[in-house]
């Protein structure tokens, strides 16, 4: 028998989560069986999507749901060999013994250049999030202007970037003069602070008078009722967040976009990475390339310490990282 840490939910979040929320405790791991490997955490990543998912998917106590990038320590299992490194839905806990169900190695070419925490984001979920919403929900094409909000987080940063990539117009909103500067380090073609713009409308039209082909949604509540108006006729809405509205207690009352998305005969579309896990290994790939070729810059706000995890996670929520924001080991 192994210990490992792990923080659970000690209680469901009502509105913003706050310390009391968790509670560190030791959890026993046994000797890995036949089939099974003991994995040791390397990184663990802090998502948007845990705050909605938590009261959906968790009861209180139970370990918190996350994903690490880990290495096999022990193996029985001839597909994971000691010493090799996979991505796999963990939780927060820094041991865990699995038998391999959702477990993904690393791209075996991995470069020794590339940090292998990029596997939590550019190089991992969000870049496949981004990927498939610019291309399976969106339908991007070159020439077309799009829209991003929370354009600094894991997502963002990376849908402008592929934007960009294939020839379009990029306008991102974020919430500080810093993470402006990081979009326009980046390559966004506009980018503005939509915590001190004297109008949101305003910035909008202005970043792009003509309006938008294309809007990559991360944000929801009193952002998108501006937005939508802002759609050229046939826009298209890739609906990938909701964040404005994670922490709400009561939840929160129009105005409603039917009569704009009927009249401009928009295209709205929520979607979830996983439709397409089929083809995530082509696309890591496609990725990784990029990544390679100087084409996708990658960001990330490290916090030290398996111990930080709960302040990691609700400093993300507060918008306090630029890029991806992981919690190293």
């Amino acid at each position: 028998m192994v210990q490992s840490k792990t923080w659970v939910l000690a209680r469901h979040f009502e509105g913003f989560p706050e310390d009391s929320n968790f509670e560190l405790k030791l959890e026993q791991q046994p000797e890995p069986e036949d089939g099974e490997v003991l994995l040791e955490a390397l990184f663990l990543s802090v998502d948007p999507y845990l705050r909605p998912f938590s009261r959906l998917r968790m009861k209180e106590g139970g370990v918190m749901i996350g994903t690490q990038v880990a290495k096999v320590i022990q193996s029985n299992n001839s597909a994971f060999p000691i010493g090799c490194h996979v991505v796999g839905r963990c939780g927060w806990r820094t041991l865990t013994v699995s038998d391999g169900t959702g477990l993904t190695r690393l791209l075996s070419d991995w470069p020794q250049e590339v940090p292998m925490s990029l596997a939590l984001g550019a190089i991992g979920m969000p870049g496949l999030t981004a990927l498939y919403g610019l291309e399976e929900v969106l339908g991007l094409q070159a020439g077309d202007t799009l829209l991003v909000n929370a354009a600094a987080g894991a997502v963002g940063s990376t849908v402008g970037q592929i934007a960009k990539i294939k020839g379009c117009k990029v306008v991102g909103s974020t919430g500080s003069d810093a993470k402006v500067a990081f979009l326009k380090e980046l390559g966004f073609d506009e980018a503005f602070n939509y915590k001190t713009v004297s109008s949101l409308e305003e910035a909008l039209k202005a970043a792009s008078p003509d309006g938008y082909h294309c809007f990559f949604e991360n944000v929801g509540g009193p952002f998108s009722s501006v937005a939508i108006p802002q759609m050229k006729e046939f826009g298209r809405i890739a609906l990938c967040g909701g964040i404005s509205t994670y922490n709400d207690t009561t939840p929160q009352t129009g105005p409603y976009p039917h009569l704009t998305m009927i009249f401009k005969q928009l295209k709205m579309e929520g979607f979830l990475v996983g439709r397409w896990e089929h083809k995530n290994q082509e696309s890591l790939r496609r990725l990784m390339a990029w990544k390679r070729e100087g084409k996708l810059q990658c960001r990330e706000h490290v916090t030290e310490g398996f111990e930080n995890m709960p302040a990691a996670f609700m400093g993300m929520l507060h918008g306090e990282n630029i890029g991806k924001a992981i919690v190293k080991v």
